[in-house]
């Protein structure tokens, strides 16, 4: 298989994608990696429970970091992925999968929320 060819698809996939399918890409990812976390912690694997929640809070970084805080919603934003890298903080030293599964369901409300918003959008 070419891999060049895949990879040549997948930079002109990203390129080609709205600013709405890039947001629910990392929503994507955000949570298969906090999912990753949840099998993780459950078999008890714990570097890779640790590396699934940094990755996370890596992803909750880049998005506090892409927010135009010329509107109020970002302000919420920014307090909502500070909360979850501190809850993630607390998972991670207390391997608590009581909080990671709660975590991981705001994420996935939040990332439904954006879902819609921008099916709204693209409907108009």
């Amino acid at each position: 298989m070419d891999m060049r060819g895949y990879q040549r698809y997948r930079e002109e996939s990203l390129q080609t994608m709205t600013q709405g399918e890039l947001l629910l890409l990392l929503y994507d990812e955000l949570v298969k990696r906090l999912t990753q976390a949840e099998l993780a912690l459950s078999k008890e694997n714990y570097p890779l429970m640790e590396t699934a929640v940094d990755k996370s809070v890596e992803i909750l970084h880049y998005l506090d970091s892409t927010l135009d805080h010329h509107y109020a919603i970002s302000q919420n934003l920014t307090r909502l992925y500070e909360f979850f890298c501190y809850e993630l903080s607390r998972v991670k030293t207390g391997r608590n999968a009581t909080e990671l599964t709660r975590v991981k369901t705001m994420v996935s409300e939040l990332r439904e929320s954006f879902r819609q918003a921008d099916k709204n959008q693209t409907d108009r």
